[in-house]
């Protein structure tokens, strides 16, 4: 227990550490050249903390960047296929291969095509690691090197009491299959989507506690990311569709409401057809606004101690930063709890559609 404490006070330490070094050298930056400091925006460095980049950022001191770059990919008609690493743009202000990240305007966060002016033409296909891509690929790592160790375990203790790895993990595997899985699909049927519901309470689990973990390759906020909960939302929505029995779908179109209901405006069927669109897309909002949140409420809660700085002065800053610092603690621990609280809730309720959609007519 004393070496898990020590564990966690690491992680956060770390945490603010991070953050501190990366906001202290925004703040620093806004000074001009007669040495006065100007207004901190706080509202640009936040979202730039938690939106997806084409480098993974770990620290700056001064003008020095330290990031991991990470694969470009790109098709243009013009130019074909390009593979080059993400540190060709020196930080995004420099292009390359007539190529550049655009910081304003229209395509803002994007990589765009120049001409020979240096004018831009148009987006070229992307197909480019980034910083979500590549948190994704060390959570699969992750997820591979417990769950594999987990099946050697069970293979060779056979009949014996669960020990290490498998002891952690199988109440909750049984708590996914009997408190989630039998009561909302049913007893019969359960089983053929076990290895969904269980594939996606742990890929969505492990990527919210890693997200929380500021140290490289960790902190990668993967479902805060909308196009990743987009695509798990698609997958229950698939499945629930392909798997619909003609009881679900009759229910859909032609629902046993009085006719009135139906003709000649067919209210219910618009009503029941729109549900089927609105429960995934629920799915996709509810996590990544969840997750998405807490990140985003710890970095404002350590911004206000450089706004502070920069309007009234470093004595300023260093009164709130005591606030600031334990609201933050306070909202990472909170963060714990809501990463387990979200991946319960989106299996829970894509076992529920599940079971709606396989369930006879009574």
């Amino acid at each position: 227990m004393t070496q898990t404490i020590r564990y966690f006070l690491f992680i956060l330490f770390a945490f603010f550490l991070n953050t501190g070094i990366t906001v202290a050298s925004e703040a620093d930056s806004t000074s001009n050249e007669s040495g006065h400091n100007t207004k901190f925006e706080a509202g640009k460095f936040v979202i730039e903390h938690v939106s997806d980049a084409y480098e993974w950022h770990i620290a700056t001191f001064g003008e020095t960047h330290i990031s991991v770059p990470l694969p470009i990919i790109l098709y243009s008609s013009n130019h074909g296929w390009n593979f080059f690493m993400s540190s060709r743009f020196h930080h995004g202000h420099e292009a390359y291969q007539n190529f550049r990240i655009q910081h304003d305007g229209e395509h803002e966060g994007k990589i765009v095509e120049l001409d020979e002016k240096g004018e831009i033409i148009g987006l070229p296909i992307g197909l480019s690691i980034t910083k979500t891509v590549a948190g994704i690929f060390v959570s699969v790592i992750v997820l591979l090197a417990i769950f594999l160790s987990i099946a050697k375990s069970a293979k060779q203790r056979a009949n014996m009491a669960p020990k290490g790895l498998q002891n952690l993990f199988e109440p909750i595997i049984l708590f996914i299959r009997d408190e989630v899985a039998k009561p909302a699909i049913g007893e019969k049927k359960f089983e053929k989507f076990m290895p969904f519901l269980l594939t996606a309470f742990f890929f969505i689990l492990i990527n919210n506690l890693l997200g929380l973990i500021p140290v490289f390759p960790f902190g990668s906020n993967v479902t805060g990311n909308i196009a990743v909960t987009l695509v798990l939302a698609l997958f229950t929505f698939f499945i629930t569709s392909i798997n619909g029995n003609k009881h679900y779908w009759k229910e859909i179109y032609n629902p046993d409401v009085p006719w009135w209901l139906k003709f000649p405006i067919p209210l219910m069927p618009i009503v029941e057809l729109s549900g089927v669109i609105t429960k995934p897309f629920v799915l996709m909002v509810r996590l990544f606004a969840n997750m998405l949140a807490g990140h985003m409420i710890v970095t404002v809660f350590v911004s206000l101690i450089f706004i502070f700085n920069s309007l009234m002065g470093a004595e300023a800053g260093l009164g709130v930063s005591v606030v600031s610092i334990a609201f933050s603690v306070f909202i990472v621990l909170l963060d714990v709890l809501v990463s387990f609280i979200q991946a319960y809730v989106f299996t829970l309720l894509s076992a529920l559609y599940f079971g709606m959609a396989t369930s006879e007519h009574h």
